[in-house]
């Protein structure tokens, strides 16, 4: 069964969304954005893309940044707006309906902070490749880049665990949810290739999921 097939009936219940994602990163998806996110300083502007239904755009606003989320699912926006509300975080957050091909249109150098979760994973090789080189582009001097996502171990013993553990999951999180996820291939490396410096990565214990950070690097005096 197709993961981006099911990840695109998730989008169509966004309902789902955040319960479904929750399940399959066997609830540690929060304790990982509260920490992705402590990397974020009040007035820094940030771009989310593929902001969802808004965990992270809401975590952003909180910690006093001006924020832009975008994402392609118009209903995944409805819910993060009314949540921005509810938060009374409105004035913090800016909610678009646009995606990675769009980025292009985006000021060069107008925003400290890009991040992004669980969105990768969806993209094709040659978005993921234009994404990173976008988001290059549109950070300042020494800006951070805050991802994420699950990527495939690298270590094949770990790799066939991860998925006699997960198969059943995925089957039981689909039936409740309708929602599942794919890997992203040598995502590190691939940051690496666009010209970003990595500060730090950290993996679960199967080394299927990532947490990273990576910088821009200063421009020359």
């Amino acid at each position: 069964m197709s993961t981006y097939v099911l990840m695109k009936i998730l989008e169509s219940a966004p309902c789902r969304y955040d319960r479904g994602i929750r399940i399959l990163t066997f609830g540690r998806l929060d304790k990982v954005y509260d920490r992705l996110t402590s990397h974020i300083k009040r007035g820094q502007r940030v771009l989310d893309i593929g902001c969802g239904t808004g965990a992270l755009t809401l975590r952003a606003a909180k910690r006093g940044a001006e924020v832009k989320g975008i994402d392609i699912n118009s209903r995944m926006l409805e819910i993060a707006k009314k949540r921005s509300v509810e938060a009374n975080l409105e004035q913090n957050i800016e909610l678009y309906e646009m995606g990675v091909a769009e980025l292009g249109n985006e000021k060069e150098e107008d925003y400290d902070i890009v991040m992004s979760g669980l969105c990768f994973s969806e993209l094709t090789e040659d978005e993921l490749t234009y994404s990173l080189k976008q988001i290059k582009r549109v950070l300042r001097s020494g800006g951070t880049l805050l991802i994420a996502d699950e990527v495939m171990a690298e270590n094949l013993l770990k790799r066939i665990l991860s998925w006699l553990i997960r198969f059943p999951l995925i089957i039981i999180t689909y039936i409740i949810t309708q929602t599942t996820t794919r890997a992203v291939k040598n995502l590190p490396h691939r940051i690496q290739e666009a010209g970003f410096i990595i500060e730090s990565v950290r993996y679960d214990n199967m080394g299927r999921f990532i947490e990273l950070v990576a910088r821009k690097p200063e421009a020359p005096l």
